[in-house]
């Protein structure tokens, strides 16, 4: 644990207001895990921050979600769906047959190399 989430979970009175980090923190998930429980609606920030904004959540509503096990284990689960079908896609197109990539050349239409002229200028025959 760092000094910075120990020193915030240390706190005798813990912001009214708080960032995705120390909501996740608050909540016993990974601040990366936020991100996910908004997009999934079991997490609602305060107000209408913007999509690429600074998001605050209030205090009062994750002490009640933190004291509810259902709502703990909805959580979890969202995330270990989340996971498995990240790393399902990921393995997935790892995993695709040669048959069905495409080479460099067709991709970008290029025309096939012809063999370098010789002497005479004319082809060599390979």
């Amino acid at each position: 644990m760092n000094n910075e989430k120990r020193e915030f979970l240390n706190l005798k009175n813990i912001p009214a207001r708080l960032e995705m980090q120390e909501a996740g923190w608050y909540l016993g998930f990974a601040p990366h895990a936020i991100p996910i429980l908004i997009s999934t609606g079991l997490l609602k920030p305060l107000g209408r921050p913007a999509a690429n904004g600074v998001k605050y959540f209030a205090t009062a509503t994750l002490a009640e979600l933190r004291d509810d096990t259902q709502w703990l284990a909805r959580a979890s689960d969202a995330l270990t769906r989340y996971w498995q079908h990240k790393n399902a896609r990921k393995a997935q197109s790892c995993n695709e047959p040669a048959s069905r990539t495409v080479s460099r050349s067709v991709a970008l239409g290029d025309q096939p190399r012809q063999a370098p002229a010789t002497e005479t200028g004319a082809p060599a025959n390979v």
